[in-house]
């Protein structure tokens, strides 16, 4: 596990101008949260606090702070005596992750079916539309965007702040891996129709069946992810 010094220096680009005024904590944490889910600062990768703090020209304290935080989150993993790295993805820790998420998912459906609203159901159609109009125009990155958008709104909708926090955690663990199954060939269009009958059961105030397509959703997603891990 070896420091790669041009990565550590990309986390420049993940400071907004100012952000450091007041929140020097928050905006390290922050930079560097992002650098993680987007791959620049890669799994096993040495999180060394003189360096970071030099290269985002701040005390070693906010940086001591941040690796803490995103350590409770799960994004990074301290070593006895040696210090901390970003944390592995290992097969089985995304074995793990997708089994979580089903469940996770189904429960946040079944909540949200159970408390649904017509503005509810709006938002998660209006959503939906838009990733079909981004399938039209290949746009993958739009796409993938929207569809976490998707799953954002249904959490929030089910009104159980655990579940909310536990979810985001699991959000951030799927941003981490390579690329989206959206890319899989075919894929995008079953997304459209399996979001459709999440958003049916939730309009029918079915928590059942919302439960149950959201599981079946994610197992779908499960499906793909092992095929394109394992070549086959």
């Amino acid at each position: 596990m070896e420091t790669a010094e041009q990565e550590i220096s990309a986390l420049r680009t993940y400071l907004e101008p100012g952000t450091l005024r007041g929140r020097t904590t928050e905006a390290v944490t922050d930079a560097m949260r992002e650098a993680i889910l987007d791959g620049v600062l890669a799994p096993s990768m040495w999180l060394r606090e003189d360096e970071i703090a030099q290269t985002l020209k701040v005390s070693r304290t906010p940086v001591r702070e941040a690796l803490r935080r995103l350590s409770d989150e799960g994004l990074a993993v301290k070593t006895a005596h040696q210090g901390t790295v970003v944390a592995p993805l290992s097969l089985e820790d995304i074995l793990a992750l997708y089994v979580v998420r089903e469940n996770l998912e189904g429960l946040a459906a079944r909540l949200a079916a159970g408390r649904g609203s017509e503005a509810l159901v709006k938002a998660l159609t209006d959503i939906n539309e838009r990733m079909r109009q981004h399938t039209e125009r290949g746009d993958m990155a739009a796409l993938a965007r929207e569809n976490l958008s998707f799953h954002r709104v249904l959490r929030e909708a089910s009104s159980n702040s655990y579940l909310g926090r536990f979810l985001l955690q699991v959000e951030h663990a799927v941003r981490r891996l390579n690329a989206t199954t959206l890319q899989t060939p075919g894929r995008a269009a079953e997304v459209l129709t399996e979001h459709e009958d999440i958003i049916a059961a939730v309009a029918a105030h079915d928590a059942d069946a919302a439960e149950a397509a959201a599981k079946a959703h994610m197992r779908r997603a499960r499906e793909l992810r092992l095929k394109e891990l394992l070549g086959s």
